[in-house]
């Protein structure tokens, strides 16, 4: 692929990669691997994505890394969600400690990416089914087993009407 698309690629989907690897993985520093993995991969490659399809793409190789990441055996110590080590002051504001975010802590990682694809990066639920490699009625169980934990969750917030 060519250095300028490759380029631009990354200007546009970089933070948006990395937001949804840090969901995924909940490590900062195995985020950032997914973002330049993802990257390099493309760069190497001869790879044609079809035009507005870039998204979608670049975020299905985002989430087989993150896959492949936990699988491997090599893999280091994870930080946990709730830990944001300070060189992460770059993304301070997407990942503020609000109400939202700390009830986003409280449910499964399954539910949490789900949300994530769908409400944070806007994805339909056909792209988002395609990218965890899920059928299109597993990914609209999950939204709906999601957003019913949140409601659970930000019941203490006492917000009487949300989702």
């Amino acid at each position: 692929m060519n250095n300028d698309v490759v380029l631009k690629l990354y200007e546009k989907y970089a933070q948006d990669i990395f937001r949804f690897a840090y969901s995924y993985l909940s490590s900062y520093s195995d985020a950032q691997d997914v973002v330049h993995e993802v990257f390099l991969k493309l760069l190497k490659s001869n790879i044609r994505i079809t035009e507005g399809k870039e998204k979608s793409y670049i975020l299905k190789m985002a989430a087989n890394n993150c896959k492949d990441l936990l699988k491997s055996k090599n893999r280091s110590a994870v930080i946990s969600f709730d830990e944001l080590p300070s060189s992460a002051e770059a993304y301070e504001d997407d990942f503020k400690d609000n109400e939202l975010t700390a009830a986003l802590k409280k449910i499964p990682e399954n539910y949490r990416i789900v949300i994530h694809l769908h409400y944070y990066e806007e994805l339909s639920v056909k792209e988002t089914a395609k990218i965890l490699k899920l059928s299109v009625s597993c990914v609209s169980m999950r939204l709906t087993r999601a957003k019913e934990m949140l409601r659970e969750a930000l019941k203490e917030y006492s917000y009487e009407k949300i989702l």
